[in-house]
């Protein structure tokens, strides 16, 4: 398979992923402003797809999504396999992806060490 046909299609599995999570999962443990698809690896044969989802919150919020999102994978595959309009959706994998924690604790810091050197400058 071409690459340019792959990286299409995880893009569309990302953007419908989006949509069934936002308006199609009613779990409580899912809050969709606290999270976002970042990532989609898949496999050549498009059997498999690796999801990469951050989830913003403490350590139990984010154990008690991914727990959720497990639960539900099964219609989240046949819903994504109807919205695509394909016999056969990938066998999703979810992980949980912290660089955007790690991109907001890295801004954090170095706002700390702007301001520490304007109080060392004055």
């Amino acid at each position: 398979m071409s690459k340019r046909r792959q990286e299409r299609m995880s893009v569309e599995i990302m953007r419908v992923l989006s949509q069934i999570i936002q308006e199609e999962i009613k779990d409580p443990r899912i809050e969709f402003k606290n999270l976002s698809i970042t990532r989609i690896d898949l496999s050549n044969d498009y059997s498999h797809a690796r999801v990469n989802i951050s989830i913003l919150g403490d350590e139990i919020q984010r154990e008690e999504a991914m727990k959720a999102l497990q639960k539900a994978k099964g219609y989240i595959r046949s819903a994504l396999a109807q919205q695509l309009k394909v016999r056969h959706a990938p066998e999703l994998e979810f992980r949980l992806d912290r660089s955007i924690e790690h991109g907001i604790r890295i801004s954090s810091l170095l706002e700390e060490i702007k301001e520490e050197a304007k109080g060392s400058n004055e």
